[in-house]
């Protein structure tokens, strides 16, 4: 959510920032918005007024009453009776306009940096860098199920008849590769001095709608029937939840968090062949990072958050290369976003594992996260970035690691979380 007074001073900035978003629709927004402000400010100030002038009044029949000017006194009552209908009339309209204002500028996107390339969707989005060698071995690479299957570590149908689509047994050394990945994630961060941190999985509604637009709410969230709560989607939703309504001091600044959760999707719309397995899920777990930070050094955690990520998936011998998001890709929240793809033997491209984001004060300003500093107070920006998010993350270790006889090499670094193993077999 952009600033009001922002808005207010620069509606065509905002609606040019609109048009590079390909979100047209949104234009009549902006003078909407301005007329319901200009609207909302004309009554906060006649509110404002008759405050000022009821408290005035009320210190003058105190002072009749003393002189015995009883008459005059009531009369003056009358006088205050006839101003507090009005302000309660007043007090109500405020309400209701400030709550279209919301509710509008909830859904007007966030600036986006001057360096997001423009672009309608995600297939103008820009590749950065690639990191490692790509290689497509001299042997078929089978789909990533099948290399689970033949290493009897999954069970889709079972988890079809428990839940339906959409979700997975992992078993045996397949399942023990998952939780090595999360562990090893967890202490990468670890050793890069971010905080480890267990989130809860379930948030208010008022966390989600400051996290996240309506869009994203919809075709993720899952909502606990009869409760004000939502399974989280992914953790930054409830790390970021931890600092809503607080008043953080500069000097400790910045905040960096590392969590692990499950995380829960409805994954809503058409699914492609190469989405089926345990690529496209209603239930996974992932480690996140996310920072909250002053706005001067927002640039540079995020160049530091996406490197992890990067360093990461190299650390375990996995190829992959970072994709700016264009315009037309960002969520409205987002001020610049970068994905890290890992390349595919099988499929001889790149898919995404990892994104990340910065979202400028926009989380900040919807959830009051606000800095104490030198000169006063101000909204903090956050940041977020996927560490690594098995079992999607698996289908790239697996291609890449897998060995002509069907086993599967264990990097280096994995090895003391998998019990001194080197291969599975």
């Amino acid at each position: 959510m952009i600033d009001i007074k922002f808005l207010r001073e620069n509606p065509e900035a905002v609606k040019e920032n609109i048009k590079k978003k390909f979100q047209d629709k949104k234009l009549p927004l902006v003078d909407e918005v301005i007329e319901l402000d200009a609207e909302s400010r004309k009554t906060k100030q006649e509110a404002d007024d008759l405050r000022a002038s009821r408290n005035k009044i009320s210190k003058e029949i105190g002072a009749l009453m003393g002189q015995g000017k009883k008459e005059e006194a009531e009369a003056k009552k009358a006088e205050v009776a006839a101003n507090s209908k009005r302000l309660e009339e007043l007090e109500q309209k405020e309400a209701e306009l400030e709550e279209k204002i919301k509710k509008i500028m909830m859904t007007i996107p966030n600036i986006i940096d001057p360096s997001v390339p423009i672009g309608k969707d995600d297939s103008e989005n820009v590749e950065i860098q690639k990191y490692g060698e790509p290689v497509v071995p001299d042997f078929e690479v089978p789909y990533h199920t099948e290399i689970m299957e033949k290493l009897n570590g999954i069970d889709l149908d079972s988890a079809r008849k428990v839940a339906g689509n959409g979700f997975y047994y992992l078993m045996g050394d397949i399942a023990r590769l998952h939780s090595a990945v999360i562990s090893y994630a967890r202490d990468f961060m670890i050793e890069r001095g971010f905080t480890y941190c267990i989130p809860p999985f379930m948030i208010r509604s008022s966390v989600v709608t400051g996290v996240m637009s309506f869009d994203e709410m919809d075709a993720m969230m899952y909502k606990i029937e009869g409760e004000d709560l939502y399974l989280i989607g992914t953790s930054e939703h409830s790390m970021i939840g931890k600092f809503i309504d607080t008043i953080v001091p500069e000097e400790t600044l910045p905040q960096t968090l590392t969590s692990y959760s499950p995380c829960f999707r409805k994954e809503k719309g058409a699914h492609g062949l190469e989405e089926r397995g345990v690529y496209r899920i209603h239930q996974f777990e992932k480690q996140e990072m996310i920072v909250v930070c002053k706005p001067e050094e927002s640039p540079m955690w995020f160049e530091k958050l996406w490197q992890n990520t990067v360093d990461l998936f190299r650390s375990m011998d996995i190829p992959v290369r970072t994709i700016e998001c264009c315009s037309g890709d960002l969520a409205d929240l987002k001020v610049k976003s970068f994905d890290v793809e890992a390349w595919s033997p099988r499929q001889k491209k790149y898919f995404e594992v990892g994104s990340c984001s910065n979202l400028g004060d926009a989380q900040a300003r919807r959830l009051k996260i606000r800095v104490n500093g030198e000169n006063g107070k101000y909204f903090a920006h956050t940041l977020n970035n996927t560490v690594v998010a098995p079992p999607r993350m698996l289908i790239a270790f697996l291609e890449n690691n897998l060995q002509e006889d069907g086993s599967i090499r264990i990097p280096e670094v994995l090895r003391p979380y998998m019990g001194g193993k080197e291969v599975i077999k």
